[in-house]
């Protein structure tokens, strides 16, 4: 790995989590064997996938709201998790042998920029640690060959559970810290917000016989669909700070998956950019929004 100190963030990523993606993709890592389903924002991960190969990144980084951790941020730091990942909400659509190598060197360099920045921070170093699923999804849609080292950060949800601004505030500093590492330890790093916009969602699978039946998916409202509309624009037009304004209505009025703060992490280490973000593709599974979105930091220098 380079050490020259000489790091930067090429790129992010809005990378949704949804198990029902890799179930519709049929990989051999998955038990559960699908029809298909959910194609336009599969389809929208062969985008990310096609850019990750051209970029060649040294490390991808994930924040997960699925690894929610009471005390502090936790970072994955043992060179080699594997494991059965189990989906505990779609078991049946989710039982996944995961194996990923893990960037410790970066994870312990966040841990302690974390920690400088007044954040309580820890490092994961059980061997037998279960990757939660959303880590697992957000990574194998974005890159299936599990050839690049990884490391994964928890969603600490006791600052934002009940106060959407100081959590914010927080994953800010989380986000500046995690750029300091990667500058120091000389990565080129893409990073993965593992995050559903709007979360309103069926409370039962449509067809439990066939849950990638198609016909039976659609958006939990109107009202929700047009919140995620209004983010994806903002987006699209570079306006990150309209963005960031309207993120607690977003999240109170949408019930946004964003609360959890990886997006937040992930625009605050890329410096808040005010450039048009590329849409590759939005969808809905079971009634929530979900969008794959980039921010090519690359082309920009």
């Amino acid at each position: 790995m380079p050490t020259s100190g000489q790091g930067r963030i090429i790129g992010g990523w809005l990378a949704p989590h949804p198990p029902h993606l890799v179930y519709g993709e049929n990989p051999p890592q998955n038990e559960p064997k699908s029809r298909g389903g959910w194609e336009s924002l599969r389809w929208a991960y062969e985008n990310c996938r096609k850019r990750i190969k051209e970029q060649k990144p040294d490390v991808i980084l994930v924040h997960s709201p699925h690894w929610q951790t009471v005390v502090g941020h936790h970072v994955t730091a043992v060179p080699k998790l594997e494991g059965l990942s189990v989906d505990p909400i779609f078991p049946h659509l989710f039982r996944y042998k995961f194996a990923m190598d893990v960037d410790v060197e970066l994870a312990e360099a966040i841990h302690d920029e974390a920690r400088s920045d007044g954040l309580i921070a820890r490092k994961m170093t059980n061997p037998k640690f279960r990757v939660d699923y959303g880590t697992i999804v957000s990574l194998h849609m974005m890159n299936p060959d599990w050839d690049i080292p990884v490391v994964g950060i928890s969603a600490n949800n006791s600052p934002y559970f009940y106060d959407d601004n100081i959590g914010q505030e927080e994953m800010t500093k989380l986000g500046e810290a995690t750029k300091r590492a990667i500058e120091k330890t000389g990565r080129r790093a893409v990073l993965a917000a593992s995050n559903t916009l709007s979360h309103f969602h069926f409370n039962r699978e449509p067809n439990p016989e066939l849950p990638e039946d198609m016909s039976k998916e659609h958006v939990f409202s109107q009202s929700q669909y047009e919140w995620d509309v209004r983010v994806i624009d903002l987006m699209r037009a570079g306006k990150t700070k309209e963005l960031m304004a309207i993120l607690p209505q977003f999240m109170r009025e949408a019930f946004a998956e964003v609360k959890a703060g990886s997006l937040t992490w992930m625009l605050s280490a890329m410096g808040f950019p005010e450039i048009p973000a590329t849409m590759h593709g939005y969808g809905t599974v079971i009634g929530t929004g979900n969008a794959v979105v980039e921010w090519d930091l690359e082309s920009r220098r």
